[in-house]
């Protein structure tokens, strides 16, 4: 689905920016990502539209076959949001403890005291916080968009499947650019 709309009231979530995930992937996918979610950051900041910043600074209780990391482990820099995010000081942070970043946090009651109908979401990892934010905020009733060139994932096969078989279903797909350029015809 290309980009259609974009509602009044759209909100910026960027995703797990921080140093500890951003080492995770590649590069050069790192870093296209950074690019994309800084000229959003840019478009949202001059159009004084809400931009949430999210990073993750542990993982829920329960048993798991594959556990990550516990929070003991982690370098001290490992949930510090990455330098080269242009953001502001009027930014809102939200950290979180699941992979999706309404569990357990203000996020919603933030968005909805802001009156947010529309979320645009970035970040890493595709498969995990990007994809359960944005069911969760699909499920919550907002309109979401995904921009697929400022998304990556450490595995770019749960990156290519979460972009090709579930994120449509819940959200517009398109590129950063073509979201920027209906934000500044339309605002």
């Amino acid at each position: 689905m290309p980009i259609t709309q974009i509602d009044n009231n759209t909100a910026l979530i960027a995703i797990d920016l921080q140093y500890g995930i951003v080492e995770l992937v590649d590069a050069k996918d790192a870093s296209k990502v950074i690019e994309h979610t800084n000229l959003l950051l840019n478009t949202f900041h001059s159009l004084n539209w809400p931009v949430v910043l999210v990073n993750v600074s542990g993982r829920p209780d329960g048993r798991v076959d594959s556990p990550s990391r516990s929070s003991r482990e982690l370098k001290p820099n490992w949930t510090t949001l990455i330098e080269e995010l242009n953001h502001h000081r009027t930014d809102i942070v939200i950290t979180k403890q699941t992979w999706g970043a309404f569990t357990h946090t203000q996020l919603h009651q933030r968005l909805q005291s802001l009156n947010v109908t529309h979320v645009v979401i970035t970040g890493i990892a595709t498969s995990m916080g990007v994809l359960s934010t944005a069911m969760q905020a699909y499920e919550l009733g907002y309109n979401v968009t995904i921009c697929h060139d400022a998304v990556t994932d450490p595995s770019l096969a749960n990156h290519a499947f979460a972009l090709s078989s579930v994120i449509p279903k819940i959200s517009e797909v398109g590129t950063t650019l073509d979201f920027i350029s209906l934000a500044k015809s339309l605002y």
